[in-house]
């Protein structure tokens, strides 16, 4: 079962993205904000992490600076997500997509398979 990771400081964003991503057979860890997300990504090595840019204590930013200086992490691929216009912010930072919000559910499901692999639904399916 791949892991998704999803860091917001948006309850309700975390609670969407976590009930839809668990329907798509993903296994969902949440944090709210870029150093709660650090913690859960040394707990719990996720497949992909889906990060807000702008959070309290430590935001997205920043949290992905971190996560690529170090080597350990560097691989897993980050999906940015902002109401702000941040797409080259993102690229500069390393990120493997970009998502404005709000952004089309599709969109988020397509990028999520295309960067983590499917859920565990494919994965019954072709059993």
């Amino acid at each position: 079962m791949k892991t998704i990771l999803v860091v917001d400081d948006e309850l309700d964003i975390v609670d969407v993205l976590s009930d839809l991503l668990t329907a798509e057979g993903y296994r969902v860890i949440t944090a709210s904000n870029g150093r709660e997300g650090l913690t859960r990504i040394a707990e719990s090595r996720p497949d992909l992490v889906l990060l807000d840019r702008m959070m309290p204590v430590v935001d997205g930013a920043e949290m992905l600076r971190l996560m690529r200086e170090d080597a350990s992490l560097g691989g897993i691929p980050v999906v940015m997500m902002s109401a702000a216009e941040g797409r080259r912010l993102s690229q500069e930072l390393g990120c493997a997509a970009f998502l404005k919000k709000p952004f089309d559910l599709g969109t988020l499901l397509d990028t999520v398979a295309r960067l983590a692999g499917r859920g565990d639904r494919e994965e019954v399916a072709r059993s």
